[in-house]
């Protein structure tokens, strides 16, 4: 029984947490500007993902069957 109790405080503690912004720790400021930017970003453009880091996803369904193209590495196996 104390296992269970223990076990369920745990998980209650490990599932609360602050939300909050994002600040710099005490007496650290935030990160030098990028190279050939004038002004320095926020704590949100700089946890924005861009679009190389997190591409589309690109979803395109066949609406009907199509024969497919010859594939030139689509070779037989070796007979070594």
């Amino acid at each position: 029984m104390r296992r269970l109790a223990a076990s369920a405080l745990i998980l209650a503690l490990a599932a609360c947490g602050q939300k909050a912004d994002l600040k710099p720790r005490a007496g650290q400021g935030m990160p030098v500007a990028p190279y050939g930017r004038g002004d320095k970003p926020t704590a949100e453009e700089l946890m924005k993902l861009t679009p190389q880091a997190a591409p589309e996803r690109s979803v395109e369904l066949r609406k009907r069957s199509e024969e497919r193209s010859q594939d030139p590495f689509d070779l037989p196996p070796s007979d070594e």
